[in-house]
């Protein structure tokens, strides 16, 4: 079995694989261990920290508001952030989803947060005063701050806080009953446990977190199966009209004309044969994540880890051999 010996191969503590075809999953499957120590089993229904694919997942939300004329997404965010300062330039929700809107990123170990943040707004402080690294519009530079503020954005909009937007209008419509925030306070069932590895090959716990900070741009945990269920609904028009898949899916560009290969929340571009791909990475303490998916075939490809910068080339490697087989007559 191709993930058996990826596992082995990578010295990974646990997996979970899942594809589907033209909206049908063919193979769902997990390996190795959730936890270690008492040697439990991954399951599909294992709950994984998935870092970044948490923005594909607050896109949704934005789409949704954009729909329904609900947020203007080319508008200054002190629309719906007044709290937040201005700088010397405006800074919009659409140039934020595409990492162009000049918010900084994590510094030193800013990635390692072990303080709890009662609210989005909270989660500001860490940033709002710090000047803009770039002219909004100008440069890609990848910030999951910058969704920090979208998710401030949503709550402004909607009237509702970011993590009731996120369970009333995208995972329970979907029916993604195993996505849940990363609540370190909280028993969650079936989440797996975060290893990272040392110099030396040996699997360690991974060092405690508290990702509250930033649930819209890498807080949530899910399961693969969940994850399908969520980009296959990216691929239908009962979820999100056209308008709304325009937002997430069209290549953003600087204001120089260079493509970025990030539309809002998702990375747009070609595989090796010119064929579109829709789809994100994640990295978090004890997760490594990614779920990728092509628009003309219906393909979609989910794998989850349950380590820190773990090897994601066997999703790729999955993603052009069910390519191949669908694209064979």
């Amino acid at each position: 079995m191709i993930a058996q010996q990826y596992l082995a191969e990578k010295n990974l503590p646990g997996l979970a694989v899942a594809v589907s075809v033209a909206g049908e999953t063919v193979w769902s499957e997990g390996f190795g261990y959730a936890n270690l120590e008492h040697r439990v089993p991954v399951w599909p229904t294992t709950k994984f920290r998935i870092g970044s694919i948490s923005k594909p997942l607050t896109a949704a939300a934005v789409a949704l508001l954009y729909e329904e004329d609900r947020l203007d997404v080319d508008a200054p965010v002190q629309q719906y952030v007044p709290s937040f300062p201005e700088k010397a330039y405006p800074v919009t929700t659409r140039q934020l989803g595409a990492h162009l809107g000049g918010i900084r990123h994590y510094q030193g170990m800013e990635f390692a947060i072990r303080d709890p943040y009662p609210t989005v707004e909270a989660g500001l402080t860490i940033f709002k005063d710090d000047p803009l690294i770039h002219e909004p519009g100008t440069k890609y530079q990848y910030s999951s701050y910058g969704w920090n503020l979208i998710s401030a954005v949503v709550e402004g909009a909607s009237g509702q806080a970011f993590l009731d937007v996120m369970r009333e209008r995208v995972f329970e419509p979907l029916g993604m009953h195993h996505t849940v925030a990363d609540r370190v306070d909280s028993l969650i069932y079936q989440r797996a446990g975060f290893y990272e590895r040392f110099e030396d090959g040996t699997l360690r716990n991974g060092m405690y977190v508290d990702n509250s900070y930033k649930w819209a741009g890498g807080g949530f945990l899910s399961t693969t199966e969940d994850l399908l269920l969520f980009a296959n609904a990216h691929l239908g028009d009962s979820f999100l009209s056209d308008k709304g898949r325009s937002l997430l899916f069209t290549e953003q560009k600087t204001t120089g004309g260079e493509g970025v290969r990030y539309g809002f929340g998702w990375r747009v571009a070609p595989d090796g044969q010119g064929r579109l791909i829709l789809g994100h990475t994640g990295g978090s303490v004890g997760g490594t994540s990614i779920m990728i998916m092509q628009p003309d075939t219906r393909v979609v490809v989910v794998m989850l880890i349950n380590l820190s910068n773990a090897d994601l080339s066997l999703g790729n490697d999955l993603m052009s051999l069910f390519l191949d087989t669908v694209s064979t007559p």
